[in-house]
């Protein structure tokens, strides 16, 4: 699989209509694994990093869901390849940083995805489309349980798995997911949900994890601590807190709807027009609007079947998917009239917001459970 393919294609979690995937965009669950008597990859020279490299990577190649799979070594990724692949979320902002020593894995429909050396040795993801942190859960354990078989992974009876970082020891497990909550920002009520969150210990963080901006009115919300807790124990509790929040963030739609209609038609406007006809957009910019866009496809102003050219555009009009796509290197404000082009070319069949057709949201309870299944 050639990365001109991984371009090609959006990721089933982009594309998936999985439960709740108006709101949940997508669910993720991380593993973090180590050898035993290996460095880890921060303490680690060159040397013994190749080492741990080769003796990981075939074994990875080898598993029977990476076949036709993406594998590459970082060292031979362009800088903007490996931002692409960070704007997509299967890698993190620290492994696209790495170089000699450091590979990705990923399968054809960028569910699965393995970082060799980043911060550990291993980091397995899995990412689904929806509230769907149990079959991510299935496939990444499934993938971890044939590497175990396979190689020497660090584990202490008392204290589980052995990290380099402190607050992974234990499960090593990372639960996500990733949230689209305009109702709660437009309605100021966001500040107090991040409140609620923090305080039963778990986090609240932007698109790209830990210090980055929560644009396009996007949360990534996830588990602390992964020592003292099970696994199913982890996504159970961090599920729960999530519907919760999708509660919330209907009940916050159905107010503006309900108490500020004029308001809300005004974003609703304000973002078809300016996305329409600029001719220049920052990356923020961009996000912001889209986002109130996508409140207007799941709210009825705009046709179901425009959902998902509104999603793509969340990738498509990043930095580096933007410069790749024009296969040169682009300054900030050349990005920024190339954005707006783009976006008006997509939207350029978009009929106008129809704000007749918006109604009382459906009763979200309603809405189909997790299905199970692990493809």
């Amino acid at each position: 699989m050639k990365f001109s393919q991984v371009m090609s294609s959006s990721g089933e979690w982009l594309r998936g209509e999985g439960p709740h995937h108006q709101i949940v965009v997508s669910s993720r669950v991380r593993l973090a694994r180590n050898l035993r008597h290996r460095a880890f990859p921060g303490w680690a020279k060159k040397a013994e990093r190749t080492l741990i490299l080769d003796q990981i990577k075939p074994e990875v190649e080898q598993l029977p869901e990476m076949q036709d799979s993406f594998s590459e070594l970082l060292q031979d990724l362009s800088a903007l390849e490996k931002q692409v692949l960070v704007e997509r979320h299967l890698i993190s902002r620290e492994h696209a940083a790495k170089g000699v020593g450091s590979a990705v894995i990923m399968n054809r429909k960028q569910t699965l995805s393995i970082m060799i050396n980043e911060e550990d040795h291993l980091r397995m993801q899995s990412i689904r489309s929806g509230l769907q942190l149990k079959n991510a859960f299935k496939l990444v354990d499934k993938v971890d349980s044939t590497l175990e078989g396979k190689l020497d992974i660090a584990y202490d009876h008392k204290l589980g798995y052995l990290t380099a970082c402190p607050t992974n020891v234990g499960t090593g497990m990372r639960a996500s997911a990733m949230l689209h909550l305009p109702g709660l920002v437009l309605s100021d009520l966001i500040n107090q949900v991040i409140q609620a969150v923090n305080k039963i210990g778990l986090a609240v963080r932007g698109l790209y994890g830990e210090g980055t901006e929560a644009m396009g009115n996007l949360f990534q919300i996830s588990n602390q601590t992964t020592l003292g807790e099970k696994e199913d124990e982890i996504i159970a509790r961090l599920t729960k807190v999530i519907e919760t929040i999708i509660e919330k963030e209907h009940d916050a739609r159905q107010m503006l709807i309900q108490k500020k209609p004029d308001t809300l038609w005004d974003q609703i406007g304000r973002a078809y027009g300016v996305l329409t006809y600029a001719h220049a957009m920052t990356s923020k910019e961009a996000l912001n609007l889209l986002s109130v866009m996508k409140l207007g496809v799941d709210l009825g102003a705009f046709p179901e079947d425009r959902r998902l050219p509104v999603d793509e555009l969340f990738i498509e009009t990043q930095p580096a998917h933007l410069q790749k796509a024009s296969q040169q290197k682009l300054n900030a404000e050349e990005r920024d009239f190339l954005r707006a082009e783009i976006i008006r070319g997509r939207l350029k069949l978009f009929p106008k917001p129809d704000m007749g057709k918006v109604a009382r949201e459906p009763d979200h309870d309603d809405t189909p459970s997790e299905p199970n299944h692990n493809e």
